[in-house]
Parts: structure tokens; C-alpha cells; sequence
């Protein structure tokens, strides 16, 4: 379990971190609610401290809250995680719980971020429970985690028939290389969409990844018996990262690996608009930020506003931008004990100027101290003191996406967002 809350002391200074995130003249905020903390076991839910943090971030600052009900993990009663058959039942009753309860004070939700991430790292890569591996256990995955997204859309909206739902995927475009089958890639392509192809109801015997899901462990009964009916999704948000979201694949010492290339705006333009052309909902950036000094930030920044400002001239109905996170997080390798986690691949360069592709590098060695596991991205940034607190210090994103507010935010969307979640 990666809780970045109590990592990053967010769970010590929640206060301050909401008074930083209004500051910023934003409208609404992204925030992960932690799952684990708030249902213990299974129908025993403790609201203590986000019935203190709601209402704060809410009625004393004025954000809306889109909540993230599950930001990748389970609690650990569930002992097979997103392929436990109590899974679907239980997120649903911890949604409807929550919806129930905030419903005078919240009412946006993503039922589960990123299932794409989550079938990786869960189901294709056994890096998070259940530790599954291959295609058959990447689909298991997937397969679950629609089926609770399903269940807890239904629940929220018995509960709260204000709902607005945000279905928020990891946004990948992969590129072609020579060496690598068109046919495979063409599958692989298709891949990133399924999930929201199952919540959409388009998943039958005629489906295009039909054959690839028979033979990864689905049988014809399987795809006949699956759900037809859309999830009423009000917008999608898509989570980019110009320097990993985009990538080559290619093969490698005979096996194919995907590697990252600098997709920046254009990157962003092109999935936005492949989202509009499938689905024609509304959407939204669920998730950007980048790495490097803050003159790199502040471009794109610059860059992904202007992006969606064009998409928006075109008749793209964009509604929203995320920067996350709020303030650098933990990489997900503190909780691997240092092992590289990641699925992509990156280019480096040697002295020589020689370039070679290597396994994304894990920040720090086992047992080194939290700030060598820190990830540069966030808008405030976090140094650590004598009294082992962890300091937030601004950057130049701040005043920049203060000039945003500060001028309508005439070149982003109607509402401006700032997340932070756990891991």
C-alpha cells in the first residue's frame, strides 16, 4: 500500500494544502478520497476525517470536489482486489455510502481512475495485488473494474440523482516502428479503449478485440452475457503526460517494448480529439504536469492551455484542466522497495552521445529517505525540514496559473482543476 496522503503529511497539513489549492482562484479540485481508511471492513465506514476535510475544502474555501472513490488500490479485505467476486457489490455499497452522505455537499465523482494503469500494473505485470500476469490477466482485471464502475455509477446515482460522473483513463498513443507487426499494433491500439468500450456498452461477438479477449480466457458466452447498456457518463477526462503518454514501440532484444517519446501538445490535440470522434461526450485533461526546471513547467503549462483552447475553438467540448498533482508525490517505486514498476522504456544518452533504450530507473535505492523518492511535478514543492516535516515551497506554476484565474482563464475551459490523490 502506497498511501501518499500520509507520505507527503497531507493528511497533517490538509488545511493548509486546501487553502493553497483555492488560492490558486481555481474552481474545482480533483480529490482522492482514500478507501482503505474510510471502510475498514467490509459495511463499517468511518467519516471522521472527510466529513472535516469536505466540508472545509467546500463550505470555508468554496472548491468543488470531483472525488476519485478509488485512486487504484482496495482495502485489504478484499482479498483478490479488482477480480474479488465481492468486488463490484463492495465498491457500490462504499459509493452509495458516500453519495448518501455528501450528497447536500458533492455531487461529482470519478468512480475509479485509470483503469488502464490499474489493469497494467494489476493484471498484466503483478506489481499490485492480485499480482496477475499476461493478457488473460490484464482482461480479468478489466473485466472487474468495469463491472464496479457499473455498480458504483448505480449506486451513486439511487443515492444522488444530481450525480455528474467523470470517467477519468490513462491517455496513451502508441507509434509504429518497422520492425513491429501492423496487425498486433492495430490490437494493441484497441486495447486503450476497452475498458470505456465495455462501460459503453460495445462490447459484443463483433467487438474488433472479440478474437484477442477468447483468446486471452473470455469465451462466447462471456462477450454474449456482457452488459449492453451505456453507463450514463457525463464527461471523460483523460490523463496526459507530454514526455510518457506518447511512445514507440519497438522490438528489443526480441521482445516488444514501448518507449517514450516527447508527444508535448500535439500529443494532447490528437487524443483529445480520437476521445470526441469515438464517444462525443464532453471531456476533460484529467491529469498533466510534467518534470524539469519550472521554465520547462511554465511552458507547458502555456502549451496545454493553448491546446485546449484550440480544441475548444473547433467545437472540442473541453470543460476542464487538471494539473496534478497539487504538490510532488512519492514515486510509486518506494513501495516496491526501489524495483522499477513502470511499463515503458526510456531513450537515454551517454557521454558518448551514444543513445540507448533502458527500463524506466527507479529514483532512489532501497532504504534511502523519503525526498529521494520525490517526484518533481507538482505546483508546490516539497523539502523536507529538521523537524521531519515536509515544507511546501511555491514555483513559478503558481503565479502563473494565478495570471490564468486572474484573467477569466479565457484560454483553458470553464473550470480550472488542481488534483491530488492517493496512490
Amino acid at each position: 500500500m502506497l498511501d501518499e496522503y500520509a507520505l507527503t503529511q497531507h493528511d497533517r497539513f490538509w488545511r493548509e494544502d486546501l487553502d493553497r489549492a483555492a488560492s490558486l482562484g481555481i474552481g474545482a479540485l480533483r480529490y482522492g478520497i482514500p478507501w482503505h481508511r474510510v471502510n475498514p471492513a467490509p459495511g463499517r465506514f468511518d467519516w471522521g476525517w472527510t466529513d472535516e476535510v469536505l466540508r472545509y475544502a467546500v463550505e470555508e474555501k468554496g472548491l468543488v470536489p470531483i472525488v476519485d472513490l478509488v485512486h487504484y488500490g482496495t482495502p485489504n479485505w478484499l482479498a483478490d482486489a479488482f477480480v474479488d467476486p465481492r468486488y463490484p457489490r463492495a465498491v457500490a455499497d462504499y459509493a452509495g455510502a458516500f453519495a448518501a452522505r455528501y450528497a447536500p455537499i458533492i455531487n461529482h465523482y470519478t468512480p475509479l481512475n485509470e483503469p488502464l494503469v490499474t489493469a497494467s500494473f494489476c493484471g498484466e505485470r503483478a506489481v499490485w495485488p492480485p499480482h496477475l500476469q499476461g493478457g488473460s490477466g490484464w482482461l480479468r482485471v478489466v473485466l472487474g473494474v468495469t463491472a464496479g464502475i457499473r455498480a458504483a455509477v448505480s449506486a451513486i446515482r439511487a443515492a444522488d440523482p444530481r450525480a455528474v460522473i467523470v470517467h477519468v483513463e490513462a491517455a496513451k498513443l502508441l507509434r509504429p516502428s518497422p520492425s513491429v507487426d501492423p496487425e498486433w499494433l492495430a490490437v494493441e491500439r484497441e486495447r486503450a479503449f476497452l475498458p470505456t468500450e465495455l462501460l459503453m456498452g460495445r462490447v459484443d461477438e463483433g467487438h474488433r478485440l472479440a478474437g484477442w479477449m477468447v483468446a486471452n480466457g473470455a469465451s462466447r458466452d462471456d462477450l454474449r452475457g456482457l452488459p449492453r447498456d451505456p453507463v450514463a457518463i457525463d464527461a471523460i477526462g483523460l490523463n496526459y503526460y507530454p514526455e510518457l503518454s506518447v511512445r514507440e514501440v519497438i522490438e528489443h532484444e526480441g521482445r516488444k517494448v514501448e518507449v517514450t517519446v516527447q508527444g508535448w501538445d500535439a500529443g494532447l490535440v490528437e487524443l483529445m480529439e480520437s476521445y470526441w470522434r469515438r464517444y462525443g461526450l464532453p471531456l476533460l485533461v484529467g491529469e498533466t504536469s510534467t518534470e524539469g526546471n519550472d521554465a520547462h513547467r511554465v511552458a507547458w503549462l502555456d502549451a496545454s492551455t493553448a491546446a485546449v483552447a484550440s480544441l475548444r475553438e473547433r467545437g472540442v467540448p473541453v470543460r476542464g484542466y487538471t494539473w496534478w498533482p497539487l504538490f510532488d508525490f512519492v514515486d510509486w517505486s518506494h513501495a516496491s522497495g526501489g524495483r522499477t514498476v513502470e511499463e515503458f522504456w526510456l531513450r537515454t544518452a551517454g557521454a558518448d552521445g551514444a543513445v540507448s533504450i533502458a527500463p524506466s530507473l527507479p529514483p532512489a535505492a532501497p532504504g534511502a529517505p523519503i525526498d529521494a523518492f520525490l517526484r518533481r511535478m507538482g505546483i508546490w514543492r516539497l523539502e523536507s525540514r529538521d523537524d521531519g516535516s515536509l515544507h511546501r515551497v511555491e514555483t513559478a506554476v503558481v503565479d502563473h496559473m494565478r495570471a490564468l484565474t486572474r484573467d477569466g482563464v479565457p484560454r483553458t475551459a470553464a473550470v480550472a482543476t488542481v488534483g491530488m490523490g492517493p496512490g
